[in-house]
């Protein structure tokens, strides 16, 4: 039985070990996988101490950017995400640090909501970790535009500059744009709190804008509540993101791609319940 886990800190709210506990009865693979509490003052010890026996796990706030670090080698992703939240430890006992948080996020928007990104104008919104780990994948698809928006410009114009070359990349304030886009992303963390990005409402075109948060609740988000009120063709939450992004992980890991559907409609039922 191979030894997996989560490291966060906080980590009791993680949904991680039900989702790969799903993937692993659904694809047979012989693995187990916890939630682990890593301490604040000492992520690199802990998880050097995982992994003398441990075979792989994943990283969520606020060990990314050490997991980072504590990689002996990173994937051309993490490498641009500047974070890493998949860890792999390969026969010769040397770490492989990934970001599969971009690719979940670009197949749950176009696997399971079935939207071609190719020459849409998108709008990301925020400059964080969130953010950055997804712009090369965006990217990847050939949308139109991708800008950046942030209430501190130049947080959003380093990223640009960072992924220049790799795409139609622009910074912008939060009141430097108003003109309506296809698909609006929220990268921040506001909704967490019940609250919005200072964006303009006439950035969604009426039944046509799609608006995604990366957030996740119970009910509607405040991004997406917001959006709804403002005519939005759909509004998608992260939900998907996370189960999508750990089936990356586990790919990496077992070498077999799990069904993400029947764990993505359990975890929205138990939401819901």
């Amino acid at each position: 039985m191979d030894r997996y886990g989560v490291f966060g800190n906080p980590i009791g709210h993680s949904k991680s070990p039900l989702i790969h506990r799903m993937f692993a009865e659904q694809t047979g693979e012989p693995l187990s996988y916890e939630a682990l509490l890593a301490p604040l003052d000492d992520f690199r010890g802990f998880a050097q101490a995982f992994f003398r026996d441990g075979k792989g796990g994943n990283v969520t706030v606020p060990f990314k950017e050490q997991a980072f670090e504590l990689a002996d080698e990173l994937t051309a992703r993490a490498r641009l995400a500047g974070a890493v939240n998949t860890l792999k430890k390969g026969d010769d006992g040397r770490l492989l640090g990934d970001n599969t948080d971009g690719a979940g996020l670009v197949r749950d928007l176009t696997v399971n909501a079935g939207i071609d990104l190719r020459g849409k104008r998108i709008l990301l919104v925020g400059a964080g970790g969130a953010v950055r780990g997804v712009i090369e994948p965006l990217l990847a698809q050939q949308p139109a535009s991708l800008v950046i928006a942030n209430r501190t410009v130049e947080k959003a114009e380093h990223l640009a500059q960072v992924f220049d070359s790799l795409g139609p990349v622009v910074a912008s304030g939060f009141d430097w744009i108003d003109a309506p886009v296809d698909l609006i992303i929220n990268g921040t963390s506001a909704s967490l709190a019940g609250e919005l990005p200072a964006i303009a409402p006439s950035l969604i075109e009426p039944g046509h804008t799609v608006c995604y948060d990366m957030m996740y609740g119970k009910g509607l988000t405040a991004f997406n509540r917001w959006a709804e009120e403002h005519g939005a063709a759909r509004t998608l939450d992260g939900l998907g993101m996370l189960v999508e992004q750990a089936a990356e992980a586990f790919f990496l890991w077992r070498g077999v791609r799990p069904d993400s559907v029947p764990v993505l409609a359990e975890l929205r039922r138990q939401l819901a319940a």
